[in-house]
Formats: C-alpha cells, sequence, structure tokens
C-alpha cells in the first residue's frame, strides 16, 4: 500500500486556552473510512488521542482495530497548519 496516497483533513477544533487541537473524532471518522477503502478490509474501530495540537510535522498514533481482530497501530503527521494529516506508517500486532 502507498502510504502516501492517504491523506486526511481533520477538523480543527479551538481551546479555550488558545492553542489549536485536532477534532479527534473527525480524524478518527476519515481515517476509518480511508484505511477501509485502501486496505481493502473493514476497520472496526479507531481511537486517536484527543490532545493533540496543530503543528506542522508534529506525528502521532492511533489505535486501529481490524474487522478481522487484528490490532494496527497508525501514525499520523500533521502536514500544515490547516490540520491536513498524512499517514506515514502502519504497523500490525504481529510486527
Amino acid at each position: 500500500m502507498a502510504l502516501g496516497a492517504i491523506a486526511l483533513v481533520a477538523a480543527l477544533v479551538f481551546a479555550g486556552c488558545g492553542d489549536t487541537v485536532l477534532d479527534a473524532t473527525k480524524t478518527e471518522e476519515q481515517l476509518q473510512a480511508s484505511l477501509s477503502k485502501s486496505l481493502g478490509e473493514k476497520v472496526s474501530s479507531v481511537d486517536c488521542p484527543s490532545d493533540i495540537e496543530v503543528e506542522k510535522g508534529k506525528t502521532f498514533t492511533c489505535s486501529v482495530k481490524m474487522q478481522k481482530g487484528e490490532d494496527q497501530t497508525v501514525t499520523l503527521e500533521i502536514r500544515n497548519s490547516d490540520a491536513d494529516v498524512s499517514v506515514t506508517d502502519i504497523r500490525g500486532s504481529n510486527e
């Protein structure tokens, strides 16, 4: 799979303290749809952290559970201040 082909646009949430953080729910929904399509296997669930500040080049990981039961860890990178993110790595539980 070409990881560069998976790019997501995450919505921003503006926290009260002035920091800009990713919308974890939207990121999870988009990652689930994108991975299901690109991997050709249904994704059962995605869990991303909810406190990721938008900062170009910052990376974070999400836990992904495939329908067949395999757990994956997906690394995403924030590409710009608009909170566009790209998948940079996918690792299975058996790697």
